[in-house]
C-alpha cells in the first residue's frame, strides 16, 4: 500500500498533519490571511503543492532577514 498525498487537504487538521504543526496553528494562520488557503464552504483547504511552495518562500524570506 502507497502512502498518496491527496491533491487537496481539507479542514486545519489535515493542513495541520501535513505541516506538522498544530490545528490550532493552523487556524491562526489561516485566520492571519498567512497560509495559502481557499475555502469549501465553511471549511479551509489547501493544495500541497501551494503549501509546498509557500514554505520555500517563508524559508527564503527568514533567509534573507538574518543577512
Amino acid at each position: 500500500m502507497t502512502d498518496r498525498i491527496p491533491q487537496v487537504l481539507i479542514g486545519h487538521k489535515e493542513i495541520a498533519r501535513f505541516l506538522g504543526v498544530s490545528p490550532r496553528q493552523v487556524a491562526w494562520l489561516d485566520e492571519k490571511n498567512r497560509l495559502p488557503t481557499f475555502r469549501i464552504g465553511r471549511r479551509s483547504c489547501a493544495r500541497p503543492d501551494s503549501l509546498q511552495a509557500w514554505l520555500i518562500a517563508e524559508e527564503e524570506k527568514a533567509r534573507r532577514q538574518r543577512r
